[in-house]
């Protein structure tokens, strides 16, 4: 038999009271928020003990400064203190035929004392002679680039062209700077253009073989999109291969200044006139070897000036590390 129980419409049920041992609300909260905290705890720990390894300690950023800089600075003193010392022995071996250290240096404060003296057309301070000279290694290298640039894209850019040139190249590339100049003596009737000549003939080389081999070495793959895309040969020039062959180039540049400054100095020793070379040639006239030392160091001083703005200039208009 099965008996039922029914409760009135109006009768409360009854409520079981919870047990002490169930959990309660806010227990629960607090024992997730201290988790909570722990975590957070542990991550920053974790943080410190990142930046505590990646960032170095003051001294040791000091110290790899410091090693840098030595490295940097210390080895080119060492090569000039290796070259004072054989100078130094040179001259004691040679009864000092050749001028000491010493005294090359008391000469040069003499020199550059006055660097831009005027006492004749042939009697001229040094300043006045390295400026002469570098007036027509600008005007022989200008010419050599506006001639030996667009030679070099057209010879890297049809074969016909560079079949038909580059035997010419090879033959007259390897031409002493002395030779061209009773050319130029010939032609132009002047010392001075001469000189100029001379520059023009010896520094296109580098120009015209080193922007050359950069249009033959960009990618068959641009020509390609070129050619699909029907470019014309003035986009193809200045949006394909001007910006491919740009670090080919100023590295042909660079030479080219190099081979200028070597030439103009031999040229202006049998021209005369204004210049480092006529006064290099003066001075040994004169028997002046102190002179004659100084003039190497401004020789070298000024082409390691030239060679340092190319390579900046290099720089700025490449995204490769240039080396020099």
């Amino acid at each position: 038999m099965v008996s039922a129980v029914f409760h009135g419409p109006f009768e409360a049920p009854t409520l079981t009271a919870p047990s002490s041992s169930s959990p309660q609300p806010h227990n629960a909260l607090k024992s997730i928020a201290d988790k909570d905290h722990s975590t957070l705890g542990s991550m920053e720990k974790i943080l410190k003990n990142d930046e505590s390894t990646a960032a170095p300690a003051p001294g040791n950023h000091w110290s790899g400064k410091s090693r840098d800089f030595w490295t940097a600075v210390l080895p080119p003193v060492m090569g000039l203190v290796l070259l004072i010392g054989i100078w130094a022995i040179v001259s004691i071996s040679t009864s000092s035929s050749i001028p000491s250290p010493l005294e090359t240096w008391k000469q040069a404060l003499v020199i550059f004392a006055d660097p831009f003296y005027r006492k004749g057309p042939n009697d001229q301070g040094v300043g006045w002679n390295v400026l002469m000279s570098l007036e027509r290694v600008a005007l022989g290298f200008g010419l050599a680039a506006a001639v030996g640039i667009p030679a070099g894209f057209a010879i890297g850019r049809f074969e016909f062209l560079s079949r038909m040139f580059n035997p010419l190249i090879s033959l007259l590339r390897p031409v002493s700077p002395l030779a061209w100049l009773p050319i130029g003596l010939l032609v132009f009737k002047g010392a001075n253009p001469a000189a100029i000549w001379t520059i023009f003939i010896c520094s296109i080389w580098p120009m015209i073989i080193n922007t050359a081999v950069g249009v033959q070495r960009v990618p068959q793959d641009y020509m390609n999109v070129a050619r699909v895309l029907n470019l014309s040969e003035w986009k193809i020039l200045t949006k394909i291969l001007f910006p491919s062959v740009l670090p080919y180039m100023l590295t042909g540049v660079r030479l080219a200044v190099g081979t200028a400054w070597l030439v103009i100095v031999a040229a202006e020793m049998l021209t005369g006139g204004v210049g480092i070379g006529f006064w290099v040639w003066d001075e040994w006239n004169n028997l002046n070897v102190k002179n004659i030392i100084i003039a190497i160091f401004v020789i070298g001083i000024v082409g390691l000036i030239l060679e340092y703005a190319l390579i900046k200039i290099a720089t700025a208009f490449t995204f490769e590390e240039v080396k020099s």
